[in-house]
């Protein structure tokens, strides 16, 4: 499944719809847990890595970023590993 904006449960995010989208592999680019459009871009890369993640997943991912990620989880690369290792460790 292909997460978009309808399916985050979060109102408080920003969108900049005037970026190109997010793609690719995480990279060291500041990761901000309030923009949606990189949540969105997280949970899709660990989607497309996991294989099928269901929608209740995908919210879980983000209600793990939202509360859980550290402030020390500065970069892409640092959030989705802290995910992989700490919330997700079956990847």
């Amino acid at each position: 499944m292909h997460f978009q904006k309808q399916d985050l449960s979060g109102t408080h995010y920003t969108w900049n719809n005037e970026q190109p989208a997010f793609s690719g592999q995480p990279s060291r680019r500041r990761f901000d847990k309030n923009n949606g459009d990189q949540v969105l871009y997280l949970i899709n890369f660990y989607a497309s890595l996991a294989g099928r993640v269901s929608l209740l997943e995908g919210r879980i991912i983000e209600q793990t970023i939202t509360r859980d990620l550290p402030d020390a989880a500065k970069s892409e690369v640092s959030a989705f590993n802290w995910i992989r290792r700490s919330a997700f460790p079956t990847l």
